[in-house]
């Protein structure tokens, strides 16, 4: 079973804002960098996304359109019913943080990677994870407006504006700037995914902080985190054996199933965290909390996933899309043009 490297510090960053949490102007220093930081991660993965590669993977329109549905329909309806579990296995605030996992964009670098290891169609899964993602910065703040209201930590018309001049505006001025910034992003793509990561940090601490000062750790025991990874554990189990057996009712072969499955089961953290930020304020560390966990819990379960997948004897006729061309003939472009640069996804 893996254990992502990224998620230790994670928690080491929960661990530090726990000590060592950012108080008075500490805090206000903390934020004020927090909030510049997810305007650059955010111009940074519209400076990343090639437009072209996103134009010509609607050539397999009815794929795409099966991964959004997953993960900005089903999801969410699934988030919804979690409401009955309140308050026997979770508390309010931990299920606003379950909803509002369910509302997040999925993954692009996990669900490219585990798609590849699973000798699935490699292509699909760049072009799903990158819609899902562009998807995200409008759907996600609608959908947590509609269905988390004032009860989300606070959420309110005022946060949608904040969404679109920290998230969307950077967003696109990155594709604007692409055109002359592109290749030098590319070329130095590792350093900035550092940039990706920190800031990622950076945006952990400060809402943990928040959560310490204001002492809403009090509110979480270990019975009902337990029931949290419990929840979490069956929503995984769900949404993997939905997008397997619907992507075969919806007579797909082998290698879209497999990009299906693994783009429209996951979730991203690194979208995640900043939206969170942004929306939830001071409330923003319970709501990532689910998050988190869920992050690690679909690496560990894809994973494997994957490895058995890998060994599987494929349909007949399938080589074409399991060596990496999808079936309206689109070659994969470069990878690293629509990397989110974080290995969190």
């Amino acid at each position: 079973m893996p254990i992502d490297p990224y998620i230790l510090l994670l928690l080491g960053t929960v661990g530090l804002a726990a000590l060592v949490p950012a108080r008075g102007t500490g805090a206000d220093v903390a934020s004020g960098a927090s909030t510049a930081a997810i305007a650059f991660l955010f111009f940074l993965y519209g400076a990343r996304l090639s437009t072209r590669e996103a134009l010509d993977g609607l050539k397999h329109w009815r794929l795409h359109g099966t991964v959004l549905a997953c993960t900005f329909v089903v999801f969410p309806l699934l988030g919804l019913a979690a409401r009955g579990l309140v308050p026997v296995f979770l508390t309010h605030p931990l299920y606003q943080g379950l909803l509002f996992l369910t509302l997040v964009p999925s993954t692009i670098q996990s669900s490219i990677a585990f798609t590849s290891m699973a000798r699935g169609n490699v292509p699909a899964a760049i072009c799903a994870g990158s819609f899902s993602s562009l998807a995200g910065i409008v759907i996600t703040p609608l959908l947590a407006a509609a269905l988390l209201g004032s009860g989300g930590g606070g959420f309110s018309a005022d946060s949608l504006i904040e969404i679109v001049l920290q998230l969307l505006v950077p967003f696109l001025a990155g594709q604007v700037l692409r055109r002359w910034i592109g290749g030098f992003i590319t070329r130095h793509k590792k350093v900035l995914g550092y940039v990706d990561r920190g800031s990622i940090l950076l945006v952990v601490y400060t809402a943990f902080s928040e959560g310490m000062v204001q002492g809403i750790w009090h509110q979480v025991s270990a019975v009902r985190l337990g029931g949290l990874l419990v929840v979490e554990a069956v929503l995984l189990a769900v949404m993997l054996t939905l997008t397997w057996y619907g992507g075969k009712a919806l007579r797909f072969n082998r290698a879209d199933r497999i990009a299906i499955q693994f783009a429209g089961s996951k979730k991203s953290l690194a979208s995640g965290l900043p939206m969170a930020s942004v929306l939830f304020g001071a409330h923003a560390s319970l709501a990532v909390l689910p998050l988190m966990l869920f992050h690690q819990m679909q690496l560990m379960v894809c994973a494997v996933i994957a490895k058995r997948r890998s060994r599987d004897v494929p349909e007949p006729g399938t080589a074409a899309e399991t060596e990496g061309v999808t079936p309206t003939g689109s070659a994969a472009g470069p990878r690293t043009s629509v990397g989110t640069g974080t290995r969190s996804g």
